[in-house]
């Protein structure tokens, strides 16, 4: 049935996606621009190499736990929509519009945030060669002209392939998720067999306090970094708990593969094993990025406290090792990264809000789907139209809005969790491991939230900023507006 829209019909998603485009879906979602920049600014100095080791090791654990609920209600209902459609069919409508709304942000919110960190890129290897035309700053964040331009002509390119085809789209991810595998592993290969790594360098092993340091550096004392270690049990507890309380940020992606669930032209029983080896992936470059950093630059604690502003160490390691190519190499890998997470991001939202407008949570408008390209037309270009925005916000201010992306996959994660519970209830399934492991990914989801949201002493690093804390108001209450002016339509929804 055609509507005003030509070219655009009701028909359904074609499904043209196998299981290695999935599983590039997933890990090119996973990793993104924050694995390689975050050693120097937050997982070194918070973590360190051990601890944040541990921290990642612990969280791929328990994303595998989660995913075993995914992998067991994917089959179920093989739907765009994902969680929001487990949570519609198990649990009610309202608990669907709660996890569907905020699943939106956790998705659509890394698309422009990945935009923004390709002026970075081009930056640390090629110099400032995009920093023309007029400027301005947000939130101390410097916005050029010649970057926000850059960034925009990007993600007009990548929402096209969207809109071309999701084969297309899949091609193209899959050439991006193995280069970037390729790349990473071939750095780790060169930092195991270079003479440049040291072991000695890994120390302070669970990272320092980082506020005492720079105390210390600008009254002139002279005192090390290393001084300042985590060394007693409690503090490398904490030091572990800080990079582990945002494993829903650092492996957000996973999750994406239910939304593109209609388009499997494989058995969907396989994302159990698909989604396994995307985590692992995600964990191996976490892990050997910030390693790799630590052991090649021996005095990285020194380059932290002492830089105005957060260093790029990987980059600086890289180019210890290798020279030029070493810093092309990690060029290669994570314009990769960016670039497969704004097309792997646009797909998820997108698949998202066709199934919400589908089902009459959003305008009917977002569920057309183009009769030529058998893919969300409408959604995708909203999604192009909102993630053109963050060139213009700049990074620092959509940080603000992307601290809502771990709290949405950590809702996601829990509605998963407990769809499994109540399907295996209500269906009567003898599944006494799979029950036990759905009811610690729901507990697991629930820390998760508490640690975001909650300020804890000595982990002052991990929850929402004040501005944060906004955002996410304001998120709900829009949310609550749009839920009210649409409760008539998604009560008569089937």
């Amino acid at each position: 049935m055609k509507n005003s829209n030509v070219g655009v019909t009701d028909a359904k998603l074609e499904k043209k996606l196998n299981p290695l485009n999935v599983w590039a879906l997933a890990f090119g979602c996973i990793i993104g621009w924050g694995s390689f920049v975050n050693p120097g600014k937050k997982f070194l100095p918070n973590s360190g190499p051990a601890g944040t080791a541990i921290a990642m090791v612990l969280g791929a654990l328990i994303m595998i736990v989660i995913a075993m609920s995914y992998s067991y209600m994917v089959p179920k209902y093989p739907e765009a929509g994902g969680e929001f459609t487990f949570t519609k069919r198990c649990i009610g409508k309202k608990s669907a519009y709660f996890c569907g709304w905020f699943l939106v942000a956790a998705y659509l919110t890394n698309v422009p945030m990945n935009s923004t960190a390709l002026g970075l890129i081009v930056d640390g290897i090629f110099g400032p060669i995009l920093k023309f035309g007029f400027h301005y700053s947000i939130a101390g964040f410097d916005i050029y002209l010649g970057e926000m331009l850059f960034a925009m002509l990007i993600l007009v390119i990548f929402g096209i392939f969207c809109i071309k085809g999701v084969k297309i789209a899949g091609v193209v991810q899959t050439v991006l998720a193995i280069t970037l595998a390729v790349s990473v592993f071939s750095l780790t290969a060169a930092a195991l067999l270079s003479d440049k790594t040291s072991l000695a360098n890994l120390k302070p092993l669970f990272g320092f306090d980082k506020s005492a340091a720079i105390e210390a550096y600008k009254a002139g004392s002279g005192i090390a970094p290393e001084a300042f270690a985590h060394n007693d049990k409690m503090a490398v507890f904490s030091s572990i708990l800080a990079t582990l309380a945002i494993a829903p940020w650092a492996f957000v992606g996973f999750d994406t593969i239910p939304q593109a669930a209609e388009e499997f032209k494989f058995p969907a029983r396989k994302v159990n094993i698909i989604m396994t080896v995307a985590i692992i992936f995600g964990c191996f470059v976490y892990t050997a990025n910030n390693t790799i950093t630590a052991a090649a630059l021996e005095n990285w604690p020194e380059l932290i406290v002492n830089s105005e502003s957060t260093p790029w160490l990987l980059l600086a390691a890289a180019e210890k090792l290798l020279g030029l190519p070493g810093k092309l190499l990690v060029g290669v890998a994570v314009l990769c990264a960016v670039l497969s997470g704004i097309m792997g991001f646009y797909l998820a939202s997108s698949r998202l809000m066709f199934s919400m407008s589908r089902d009459g949570y959003l305008p009917a408008v977002f569920s057309k789907v183009d009769s030529k390209n058998k893919t969300p037309r409408n959604a995708l270009i909203f999604c192009m139209l909102i993630s053109l925005s963050g060139p213009i916000l700049g990074r620092e201010a959509l940080g603000w809005f992307v601290d809502m992306s771990a709290i949405g996959a950590s809702i996601g994660f829990g509605f998963t969790c407990l769809c499994t519970i109540v399907t295996i209830k209500r269906q009567h399934e003898k599944k006494p491991l799979l029950l036990t492991l759905a009811i610690l990914g729901a507990a697991f989801s629930v820390m998760f939230m508490i640690l975001q949201l909650i300020p804890i002493p000595g982990l002052a690093s991990v929850h929402f900023c004040r501005e944060s804390y906004i955002m996410l108001a304001v998120w709900v209450a829009v949310g609550l507006v749009f839920y009210i002016s649409r409760a008539k339509k998604i009560n008569e929804a089937d």
